[in-house]
């Protein structure tokens, strides 16, 4: 007998109610009772079952990115970068690999609105003949941070005061005022593009540095971005209240009713390069997150395209069960020394444990989609069919054989054991050529936005003096003009 044939499945179904155990229910309106008006009685399984399984509904949300939505379609290579990688995907021009994406607002909460100014998330799940693939990117191409242990204390600044319930800006500015590379990623932040008008016309970015790895072994630095068809569009604050006061979650619906309509989400993804041997000769560190590495010093080549053109069938199974890790990669793609990266590694991994269980990847839209073979045995939610006798390696009955050649980086590395900041922060050039870059309107826009903020009641005159002397290094006219608009004085 196929011991899949009754794998839990809608198709698979009867015509009848049961219980859980396949059991038929012959009353679904009335519980179990002594006498028509009680007490109820524990022996009525189905009435236990029925509210035991609806108490449990519900899972954590995630910490982060809590609101999101998946949509599926492929990636289809279209430039060849087979002396960069030997990835099996980018095997060859034309190969195509279904994908799942998720799009996400990153502070707030599951049913918060997604007209609020914060960083989005674009993840993308490959399921490739070699394994998993994710991608696991922002709108931003920059970050707050460039070190993993501050990000908690990060989250708890934007999230909401725990005494108040409300996001509140001058904590935000506090925190990040110790934190002198987060101008960079606030010039986005609080820039026009803060406000994606859809996930159709919205950028991503990988934000972290990774390495790609060719078939003889030689590494290459790259950053991975997706550029929307349609252009990089956003809402301006005034147009985001009206798009919101309408709809609180206009991008879902957008990405939902287009998919429908057969008007296909499509991106092009793009790479910057380096080698690894030149990373010292530059002003900046290429493997800070707070920073870009120029277009004009690395350019951005296309590789393929990416087109969405299915729904999910159920928001809960595969939009809010959906994992994604940085970690999770192929042979041909690798991880760098990059420190954000190197915590995320493993936080993403572990905050999916907890929220999903630690056979989490057995789910579905989290499984792999070719064959594979492993021997991580048990533990909750373990519904992998098993017959064999042998749960350990190496063994005289099971022949399993680890692939050969497996390419990885070879890097000898050396250091002392040390707690401490990169040598190269470079904190300001950044930012402030970003600031110079805008038209006068796009830059009074900025000022605006930012001297709202440490205006808040509760902003110290500490704080905002930190950021005027922040700003003014970034840019001496910005940090002037700010300066007639923000309080110094204690109030």
């Amino acid at each position: 007998m196929d011991p899949t044939r009754y794998r839990p499945r809608e198709t698979f179904d009867s015509p009848y109610l049961t219980t859980n155990n396949g059991a038929p229910v012959y009353n679904n309106q009335e519980s179990l009772t002594v006498g028509p008006r009680g007490p109820v009685l524990l022996e009525d399984y189905h009435f236990i079952e029925k509210l035991a399984q609806f108490d449990r509904e519900r899972i954590p949300e995630r910490v982060v990115h809590a609101r999101g939505i998946v949509s599926k379609g492929y990636f289809e290579v279209t430039d060849d970068i087979t002396d960069l990688t030997c990835a099996d995907l980018f095997r060859a021009v034309g190969v195509r690999t279904p994908v799942a994406v998720r799009f996400s607002t990153v502070t707030h909460s599951r049913h918060s609105p997604e007209t609020l100014r914060d960083p989005r998330g674009f993840a993308t799940k490959f399921y490739t003949r070699e394994g998993n693939w994710d991608l696991v990117g922002n709108n931003f191409p920059v970050f707050f941070i460039r070190d993993g242990i501050k990000f908690p204390d990060l989250i708890h600044a934007f999230k909401p005061n725990p005494r108040t319930e409300r996001q509140e800006w001058w904590r935000i500015f506090d925190f990040l005022s110790h934190h002198p590379e987060s101008c960079h990623v606030l010039t986005f932040h609080l820039d026009d593009v803060g406000i994606p008008k859809n996930y159709r016309t919205m950028i991503g970015s990988g934000v972290n540095t990774f390495r790609l790895i060719n078939k003889e072994g030689k590494d290459t630095y790259v950053k991975f971005h997706w550029v929307p068809k349609l252009g990089e569009q956003s809402l301006l604050d005034d147009e985001a209240e009206i798009v919101g006061g309408k709809d609180f979650s206009h991008a879902t619906h957008d990405l939902i009713e287009s998919i429908d309509a057969g008007d296909y989400p499509e991106y092009t993804l793009c790479i910057q390069t380096m080698d690894p041997a030149a990373e010292n000769d530059y002003d900046f560190d290429p493997l800070d997150d707070t920073k870009i590495w120029p277009e004009d010093m690395f350019p951005k080549r296309p590789v393929g395209r990416l087109i969405l053109n299915k729904n999910v069938d159920n928001f809960f199974l595969e939009s809010e069960q959906i994992a994604f890790c940085p970690g999770v990669m192929v042979p041909g793609i690798y991880a760098s020394d990059d420190k954000m990266l190197q915590t995320r590694m493993f936080s993403y991994s572990d905050t999916q444990r907890h929220r999903l269980g630690p056979n989490y990847l057995m789910l579905p839209i989290n499984s792999p989609k070719c064959s594979y073979h492993n021997n991580h045995h048990d533990g909750f939610m373990n519904f992998m069919h098993r017959q064999s006798e042998i749960n350990y390696l190496p063994s005289t009955y099971d022949r399993v054989k680890t692939v050969a050649n497996y390419h990885f980086p070879k890097a000898t590395i050396s250091g002392s054991r040390t707690k401490g900041c990169i040598l190269k922060e470079n904190n300001f050039k950044q930012p402030g050529d970003r600031f110079r870059s805008w038209d006068p309107a796009r830059q009074e826009r900025f000022i605006k936005r930012v001297a709202e903020r440490l205006n808040e009641r509760k902003c110290s005159p500490e704080v905002r003096s930190i950021w005027l002397n922040y700003w003014s290094q970034c840019d001496a006219n910005l940090g002037s003009r700010l300066a007639q608009l923000v309080k110094t004085s204690s109030l």
